[in-house]
């Protein structure tokens, strides 16, 4: 049974940084597409940051610059390095792999998210 659990959320003031972790059971992230994204409070969830089974990276434009994803496929997890943080950052943040390891269609269970909170 595959199980996402997302962590490293939390409250920081506008310009701050927090390193956000999903680390995955039930299965190898090696071969699929592993994807970061979000959900704010009356908004569809979507997706921030992508990163394929060769290391390609990909970006929201609300994003790029300021945010990093990451994995390291020894220890079935994938991080999401986020600086410079805006209010507008503010949302629950998720985890999932991608159906191929080349696209970011969420292809696993949802897990429970962490909670990031961006102060002005």
């Amino acid at each position: 049974q595959v199980q996402l659990v997302e962590s490293g959320g939390g409250l920081v003031q506008t310009g701050g940084s927090l390193r956000l972790s999903c680390v995955a059971s039930g299965t190898s992230i090696s071969i699929n597409a592993m994807g970061w994204y979000r959900q704010a409070p009356g908004k569809q969830r979507g997706l921030v940051a992508g990163i394929t089974r060769s290391g390609s990276t990909y970006y929201a434009d609300s994003v790029k610059g300021r945010f990093t994803i990451s994995r390291d496929n020894a220890k079935n997890t994938v991080y999401l390095q986020m600086n410079s943080l805006k209010p507008e950052d503010t949302a629950v943040y998720y985890c999932n792999i991608g159906s191929s390891g080349y696209n970011f269609v969420p292809g696993g269970p949802w897990g429970q998210g962490t909670q990031v909170t961006v102060s002005s």
